[in-house]
């Protein structure tokens, strides 16, 4: 069954949450696909990725690349899923995937601060309950760890 990961951002930006959720998801094993909105939030998140730690970088590449389909972590703006992943992130608006299913995992992360953002999460959450998904809201506590609040 897919599970689907609603993780409210408030307080925090995407580009200081989403590297630790893709090493999370490399540890498992997991291939993973992040579907943005924006070309240029993506080649933002390309570059990011390379250099947010000074000890280390995450292996990762964009959909325009040759070897799309080798990289365990794959940026896109497209639905397909040449890199066979078993999780894809949705962030910026993205839509949720016609083939949601196929997924092990979707984690959809969404701006606290922005009405459309948490609106739009809301039709997601509603969506993914009447899918038969297994659905779960995550949200920062005051030290910024993450709480499963449903």
């Amino acid at each position: 069954m897919t599970e689907v990961l609603f993780y409210h951002l408030q307080g925090q930006k995407l580009e200081g949450v989403l590297p630790m959720l893709l090493e999370k998801s490399l540890e498992r094993g997991w291939r993973v696909v992040v579907q943005g909105a924006l070309e240029e939030r993506i080649d933002a998140l390309d570059a990011h990725l390379w250099t947010y730690r000074d000890d280390g970088f995450l292996p990762h590449g964009t959909w325009r690349e040759a070897d799309a389909s080798m990289q365990p972590v794959l940026l896109t703006l497209e639905e397909d899923n040449p890199n066979s992943a078993s999780v894809r992130f949705l962030i910026d608006g993205a839509a949720m995937p016609p083939d949601a299913e196929a997924y092990q995992r979707i984690v959809l992360l969404f701006d606290g601060n922005d009405d459309d953002a948490v609106a739009a999460a809301r039709g997601h959450w509603a969506s993914a309950k009447a899918k038969g998904f297994e659905a779960t809201y995550w949200q920062p506590d005051e030290n910024g760890r993450w709480l499963k609040n449903a």
